[in-house]
């Protein structure tokens, strides 16, 4: 059988791709990989989020996707400093302008990993993974010690 080895990128649809780039700019360090009228590809190091301009977009009651970002604290208490809706600890959920719902995790804390070489090629090596995640990691034989 085929096996899933991950993600490569993930598509959302916004209602209007100028208001999305200004919400995504605005909160987080967007490094463009393209653009097109009614595309536009946001780089994540070796994957990328993709904006789609579509009409209709109905936004996602209960679906989402798990955006691992360098500072969850720190995007919590820009996004709280904006004026949005966000718990003040714990797990944090936010949608963006067209109502797609991204739950922020810190790199640090998941068992999600990029390579050294990527890491590097994102301007953050100093990443340290915590100690929960790295037990994540060595319990599923992923970590060399």
């Amino acid at each position: 059988m085929t096996r899933m080895i991950g993600i490569n990128h993930v598509a959302f649809e916004v209602t209007d791709l100028d208001e999305a780039l200004a919400f995504y700019e605005r909160f987080f360090d967007v490094r463009m990989r393209g653009r097109r009228p009614k595309m536009a590809w946001l780089d994540l190091g070796d994957q990328f989020l993709a904006l789609s301009q579509a009409d209709g977009v109905t936004p996602d009651r209960g679906r989402h996707v798990g955006l691992v970002v360098d500072d969850k604290e720190g995007l919590r208490e820009e996004l709280r400093a904006a004026g949005l809706d966000v718990a003040a600890s714990g797990s944090l959920r936010v949608r963006d302008p067209s109502g797609n719902q991204l739950e922020i995790v810190d790199y640090r804390d998941v068992q999600f990993s990029k390579t050294d070489a990527v890491l590097r090629g994102m301007e953050l090596d100093g990443l340290v993974k915590s100690d929960g995640a790295l037990a994540e990691l060595r319990d599923k034989g992923l970590l060399e010690d």
